[in-house]
């Protein structure tokens, strides 16, 4: 299998491209109160419930807070509470923020912000459109007090709050229709968005909000006390692997999101870095088709990809020799987790049939329409994926047409719903989280409700939605289970996207930082230098 070439010129170019992008060592004074972070992608939109990208939640973390959170143990704790209560019947639930808590322009964090805040994630969010569809209202008694009155029990309302982009902003924000993006980024998290230096394709900057109070707690992943040890965070976007692990190497920048896995080795040679995994669910690779146009809006093409398409062509193209990070057997859900299932699985881990694949692309009517594969040109390990993936549809007889722009064109293009010739797209590549594939709440991309609240692709499965409002109100972690089975059986049959691995993406870091909260995403509290 084709795999990527790496520059081997990284030093070179990392010392005339910091240069010239303005990544000269500061004083040393100043430098310790800076933490200099490279992001594994462009920050092409700064609004984290208009796009799910998740370059836009990191930088939603930095910027809001939310009113629950979670833990390392994926269990909801109170964040921006005082406390809650919920009556008996589980009809009204009555949120108290805690006192103190101050937007960025000096205004108080009020319950009409909140309110604002979450009708607005409500609408893009899985399990907050599930909450929305059972509320009666949702209201604020006084400046600190939410009370939520539904039709029916949402007993899952902690983890569906804390689990996504359910950021609390000014009420003047979060009024912006939930299909536009915002303008306007102030925050009530424990750093500021300097607006004024973000340049998209180039850098953000983020200074400590020096009035935010964090809960008298430590850290614990996305929950806990928010404590920033940095007066500033510096993101530099440098799309090329090389010349940020030179950089890193250099002491030119702190810390690596995602550094690429063939510069790994060298990078642990270095006594003055650090390669880690803090993500304890890992990724999930997928390649995404277009269900709205042809070829893949046929369910016996979709299949017969299915039957050709090999797990293993696709860890060995990311992971190369470094095996430890992940492998074959991903499913519709997270690896490893309660609700990860092997029905099914033969599909995937059966022997592959390319001459029988091919035959069943003819019989179901292929007439040779253009297949647009879109893949990232800044994102080497989804750029490995499209390549992977163009091989395997060439294989198959299918007419490729190869789209290489950066990650940020793709995210825009992605949202096109018209036909592959007039700006549209066949299929492309991504990655989720682990915490997505947990279970069918916010689980994207095995939603089956087409254009009317589906995830790009926009399959139409009803019978899927049905098995979705099933585990809604199932009983105990049992049925909840079985109907995950259920529903990986028909994601099988139905084929709404191809998991095609399972991996744990490491971050590479100086060593002198310390204290890294475990999350699957960087978080920036709680880190220092020592």
């Amino acid at each position: 299998m084709r795999r990527r070439t790496v520059l081997k010129s990284g030093p070179a170019l990392a010392a005339a491209g910091l240069a010239g992008g303005g990544l000269s060592s500061p004083a040393i004074a100043q430098q310790a109160r800076v933490l200099r972070f490279i992001p594994h992608a462009n920050l092409s939109s700064p609004d984290p419930v208009w796009t799910t990208t998740a370059i836009a939640f990191n930088h939603g973390n930095l910027v809001w807070d939310r009113l629950y959170a979670l833990t390392e143990k994926l269990e909801a704790k109170l964040q921006m509470l005082e406390a809650d209560e919920v009556s008996a019947d589980g009809l009204t639930w009555k949120m108290r923020l805690r006192p103190g808590l101050l937007f960025h322009d000096g205004e108080p964090v009020r319950a009409i912000d909140c309110v604002a805040s979450l009708t607005r994630w409500a609408r893009r969010d899985g399990f907050g459109q599930r909450m929305a569809s059972q509320m009666e209202e949702m209201t604020a008694l006084d400046d600190r007090t939410i009370q939520i009155r539904l039709k029916t029990p949402y007993p899952v309302m902690r983890f569906a709050i804390a689990q996504g982009s359910s950021f609390i902003m000014p009420e003047r924000i979060a009024k912006t229709d939930a299909f536009q993006q915002i303008n306007d980024f102030i925050g009530s998290g424990p750093f500021r968005f300097i607006r004024n230096e973000w340049v998209s394709g180039s850098s953000a900057a983020y200074a400590r909000f020096d009035r935010y109070v964090p809960r008298q707690e430590p850290p614990d992943s996305w929950a806990g006390g928010k404590v920033a040890h940095f007066d500033r965070v510096e993101w530099r976007i440098i799309p090329d692997a090389a010349t940020q692990a030179a950089a890193l190497q250099a002491g030119e920048v702190d810390w690596v999101d995602l550094p690429l896995f063939d510069l790994i080795p060298s990078m642990r040679r270095n006594r003055d870095v650090r390669v880690q995994v803090f993500d304890p669910l890992g990724w999930i690779g997928i390649v995404q088709p277009n269900h709205l146009h042809p070829p893949f809006n046929n369910k016996q093409i979709r299949q017969a990809v299915m039957l050709a398409l090999n797990q293993q062509d696709y860890v060995d193209a990311v992971l190369g020799e470094l095996k430890e990070f992940g492998g074959v057997g991903a499913g519709f859900f997270t690896k490893g987790t309660p609700n990860a299932s092997t029905r099914g699985m033969e599909a995937l881990s059966g022997p592959r049939d390319l001459a029988r694949a091919r035959r069943m692309i003819q019989e179901a009517g292929y007439k040779g329409e253009k297949v647009v594969l879109m893949g990232p040109s800044d994102l080497p390990v989804l750029q490995t994926m499209a390549q992977v993936t163009e091989a395997l549809y060439k294989s198959l007889g299918l007419n490729v047409e190869y789209v290489s722009n950066d990650w940020g064109s793709l995210v825009t293009r992605r949202s096109n719903q018209e036909a592959p010739d007039k700006g549209g797209w066949s299929t492309f590549t991504t990655t989720w989280t682990g915490t997505t594939f947990l279970n069918p709440g916010n689980h994207f991309p095995m939603r089956g409700a087409g254009t009317r609240g589906g995830w790009f692709g926009w399959p139409v499965d009803e019978k899927m939605e049905a098995l979705r409002d099933q585990w809604f109100t199932a009983k105990d972690a049992a049925e909840e289970k079985r109907i995950c089975e259920e529903m990986q059986v028909l994601a099988f049959e139905n084929v709404p996207f191809y998991p095609v691995g399972h991996w744990f993406y490491p971050t590479a870091h100086r060593a002198n930082l310390t204290d890294f909260p475990k999350a699957a995403l960087p978080i920036f509290w709680g880190v220092r230098r020592v």
